[in-house]
């Protein structure tokens, strides 16, 4: 059987609301799963809350939903390119539950974040892929993304930052 590139209707994929926080943290613990990285979930509902819908929010959530069942999520925030002089958009974490894949809805929210990425001015949509996960590769390869090999991502976390932002 082909594999499909469109989604099965319908879909609908929508800005994520304060009431949809349950539902995040249960993709980000499926997520993080997947990506065998449980152990590293500390978010909990309460933070998420503040981050995405307090006073400062951090990052948007679109929701994406087959059928009316809830299906995948896609969490983003913009960065900004000094050499275009203007915001880009990335994309921290998209995720489609494992029984949802094969439907397009992937491409679907990669299409729709395209969209929004347009029609806000940015001038470049970039995200990570963990390098052994093969569907996502295979699936942003054929939307004509291209990998970034000459650059690597550094990170500083934990008592790291704290160190660091202690002057050391």
């Amino acid at each position: 059987m082909p594999e499909r590139t469109t989604p099965e209707p319908p879909v609908e994929i929508r800005a994520a609301t304060e009431d949809d926080v349950p539902l995040i943290i249960s993709f980000i613990r499926e997520l993080a799963e997947y990506e065998r990285l449980s152990h590293e979930v500390v978010a909990t509902e309460d933070v998420l809350r503040e981050s995405l819908f307090g006073e400062r929010t951090g990052a948007e959530v679109l929701v994406c939903y087959l059928e009316g069942t809830p299906a995948g999520f896609a969490l983003f925030f913009y960065n900004f390119s000094t050499f275009l002089g203007r915001p880009g958009l990335y994309l921290e974490d998209l995720f489609v539950k494992p029984e949802m894949r094969g439907r397009g809805l992937g491409r679907a929210l990669l299409v729709h974040l395209a969209q929004l990425a347009r029609d806000r001015g940015c001038g470049r949509m970039e995200w990570s892929v963990l390098d052994w996960n093969e569907p996502a590769i295979k699936l942003y390869k054929g939307i004509g993304a291209v990998p970034m090999d000459e650059w690597t991502v550094y990170r500083v976390t934990g008592e790291a930052l704290e160190d660091l932002a202690a002057g050391g």
